[in-house]
């Protein structure tokens, strides 16, 4: 039996963004239905061509760089397409950013409200990072 997980990422530090991205790739290849949610500072890094890396917040995040951790990108990508998962981008952020659904990675689903966000989220788990 599947479950419901919904991750919603604001933060733009490498941490927040590998946590995130671990648990969308895990949640999704183990079967469970996986929406994400990018808005605020985790906005940018999804525009095509970004190759600004992600700050560290602390140790781990220069440990992960250091040690060569799979990219978080890498893993939001594959659980889009080894898991099914949905990747949207907040409609409100790139209003603010002035980006258009074009400008950014094409795994990424259309552009989603919080409000219709959370409606779908139903009585599933909600994660923020």
């Amino acid at each position: 039996m599947s479950n419901r997980i919904n991750i919603m990422v604001v933060s733009g530090t490498i941490e927040r963004l590998q946590m995130a991205a671990m648990v969308a790739s895990v949640g999704a290849v183990s079967g469970n239905d996986v929406a994400v949610f990018l808005s605020m500072n985790a906005l940018p890094f999804f525009r095509k061509g970004a190759d600004r890396p992600a700050p560290a917040e602390g140790e781990m995040g220069k440990l992960l760089v250091a040690k060569k951790a799979p990219p978080f990108k890498q893993l939001f990508e594959n659980a889009v397409e080894l898991g099914d998962a949905k990747i949207y981008p907040c409609s409100m952020a790139m209003d603010i950013f002035g980006y258009q659904h074009g400008d950014l990675e094409p795994y990424l689903g259309e552009p989603l409200g919080l409000t219709k966000f959370l409606s779908d989220a139903g009585a599933g788990q909600v994660w923020s990072f």
